[in-house]
């Protein structure tokens, strides 16, 4: 991927992205709101939440929207009312990054807790699921319109130990893929996936603890293909699975 994109690519966008209290979804949300977006931030953390959104008011872009949701109890009424809230507000809406993710035990399938199974599943596939139900008229109301999720490589290669993580990340590939082919012929919305490479986030930290974070390019380093996804430079692209890389 060898994008730059210019500073107003999202120019008077609403974009929703899940997980934007840290990590990739910190980043994105900055690299959205610096190109132009309106973001709304979701996440289960409030203080996290408005740290994020303080950022990107020091940096004197679009007033940002805070939607504080725990995924992983989340009702499809809350879906519900969360879909009126943005339509009262906005309008509209443009993008939507599924980035939340819930790293559940890496253990044998064999020892695997079915309670940490359903949490996980709940987190990285049918909120996925509920939330693009939810926002999929408004997104089909836009002129362009992109619908991004975050995959994993350890869902491609069936890694031993990961059990629901694994296993919910391969689900959610298969559901962009379904919804992708189910949009593409008579819609304007495009529906795509990342593959981030190994990178300094806290889930990262917490499969690896091990690890020397200082070897890891951090989640600034890979925007240019969340911003690609996002904007109209990649209309007509979809059902495809893009890797994010540290730009050269």
């Amino acid at each position: 991927m060898d994008h730059k994109p210019h500073p107003d690519l999202l120019h008077d966008r609403v974009i929703l992205v899940t997980g934007a209290a840290d990590g990739l979804g910190r980043a994105a949300s900055l690299a959205y709101a610096t190109s132009g977006a309106t973001v709304i931030l979701l996440g289960r953390t409030i203080k996290k939440l408005e740290r994020v959104y303080d950022e990107i008011e020091r940096g004197g872009c679009r007033q940002p929207a805070i939607y504080p949701m725990n995924l992983e109890g989340a009702t499809p009424r809350d879906y519900e009312e969360l879909a009126a809230k943005v339509q009262s507000e906005f309008g509209r809406r443009d993008g939507l990054l599924h980035n939340a993710a819930e790293l559940g035990d890496l253990r044998p399938i064999a020892q695997f807790d079915v309670l940490t199974w359903v949490k996980t599943l709940q987190v990285n596939l049918t909120a996925p699921l509920l939330l693009t139900q939810a926002l999929l008229s408004l997104l089909l109301k836009a002129d362009d319109s992109s619908i991004v999720f975050t995959h994993d490589a350890v869902a491609d290669e069936g890694n031993a130990y990961w059990g629901a993580y694994g296993a919910s990340k391969g689900g959610a590939l298969a559901l962009m893929r379904i919804l992708a082919n189910e949009l593409e012929a008579n819609t304007r919305v495009r529906v795509n996936a990342i593959r981030p490479c190994p990178v300094a986030t806290g889930l990262r930290l917490r499969a690896y603890p091990a690890e020397n974070r200082e070897t890891l390019p951090k989640p600034e380093e890979l925007m240019e293909t969340y911003l690609y996804l996002m904007g109209p430079e990649s209309i007509g692209v979809t059902g495809q699975v893009l890797d994010a890389k540290p730009s050269v």
